[in-house]
């Protein structure tokens, strides 16, 4: 069985394992241990028998306006739903804190179209996230990442 939850400061290690091969190919941005440590209050992780082997991270952007991030489940997990439950938990925590919009920058739109959300131009893309983020990536300013957002 599944179990999901909220990260602690002492999950970040795991984390940061089950995120190393994802980093190194560019698919998600690396986070230090101080990064994940100031933003530990955003994710939400998925563990098996006390493992973590899947975790998301909402991002909020504004007082309207949050992120989908840092998806990932461990390969021997995949297909078992656990991505989809993962956007489903932080959707659920930003309808919570009252955000209007969801946002997603993936190399996997059916996923997330399956789940809602619709594309979007990235010129629409908020400038903090730009400058923040996608500058910090290996693929920038050639990306091939789909924007998506989903309406709460």
């Amino acid at each position: 069985m599944i179990e999901y939850r909220k990260a602690l400061l002492s999950d970040i290690e795991a984390m940061q394992s089950l995120v190393a091969d994802e980093v190194k190919s560019g698919i998600i941005l690396e986070r230090t241990s101080d990064e994940m440590a100031t933003n530990i209050r955003s994710y939400t992780l998925a563990l098996k028998r006390d493992r973590v082997v899947g975790f998301v991270a909402l991002h909020i952007h504004s007082l309207a306006l949050a992120e989908i991030r840092s998806l990932v489940v461990d390969e021997a997990y995949r297909a078992q739903n656990i991505g989809s439950l993962l956007v489903t938990e932080a959707t659920a925590e930003g309808k919570r804190l009252g955000l209007e919009r969801l946002l997603a920058l993936t190399y996997a739109e059916k996923f997330f179209l399956k789940l809602g959300f619709v594309e979007i131009c990235k010129e629409s893309l908020p400038e903090q996230k730009i400058w923040a983020d996608c500058i910090r990536c290996k693929h920038f300013p050639i990306c091939n990442e789909i924007a998506l957002i989903k309406t709460l």
